[in-house]
């Protein structure tokens, strides 16, 4: 019976860390774009959507990020061991 959290494993569940990170960065971004185009284009009298997308945007990065240093932690962990 092969025993799970072989090298291979974590290998790959830390390259979707990483990925999922990235994804994540790049819904803040769409977020803050869509925010300013949005601004820009029509005027906006709603101040509680601009305050909700960009605290929104902010957490969405920060679990990004999150996601992204954890990947490589273990990346680095990964490597010392070897």
């Amino acid at each position: 019976m092969k025993k799970f959290g072989g090298s291979k494993e974590k290998f790959y569940l830390c390259i979707v860390k990483k990925e999922f990170g990235k994804w994540l960065m790049d819904i803040a971004k769409y977020m803050v774009t869509a925010l300013l185009l949005s601004t820009i284009f029509s005027d906006m009298q709603e101040p509680i959507i601009i305050y909700m997308v960009v605290i929104l945007s902010i957490i969405v990065l920060i679990f990004g990020l999150y996601w992204i240093n954890e990947a490589e932690l273990e990346e680095n962990k990964n490597k010392q061991k070897k």
